[in-house]
């Protein structure tokens, strides 16, 4: 249960991430709002996971969820470039994910 708890973790991370984009600097109301909640939630969701989890295997999958997500999503929402490299290199994040997750302690 704490792996799922930590991916719900990642995704509101990549929320924050992305939404950091639409607060315009934190000048946007709403967009400042929900950024605001998806940290809270986020560092909520990372905290209950470390309860059972160890820290560096937790903290490496919640911010490399967040990261290869905001990936993604620059490319999808903002037109970022979906080079062979970009992906291949978020593709390096996710194997490290899956790695971590396999070799973690019981």
């Amino acid at each position: 249960m704490a792996w799922v708890v930590l991916f719900l973790a990642g995704l509101f991370e990549i929320g924050w991430a992305v939404g950091l984009k639409y607060t315009n600097g934190f000048t946007r109301l709403w967009p400042s709002v929900f950024t605001a909640a998806s940290m809270v939630v986020s560092l909520g969701l990372l905290g209950v996971a470390l309860r059972t989890l160890p820290l560096g295997t937790a903290y490496a999958v919640w911010t490399g969820v967040g990261a290869v997500g905001t990936v993604v999503l620059g490319i999808v929402l903002f037109d970022e470039p979906a080079t062979a490299s970009r992906l291949a290199c978020a593709g390096l994040i996710v194997a490290g994910i899956v790695g971590l997750k396999l070799f973690a302690p019981a």
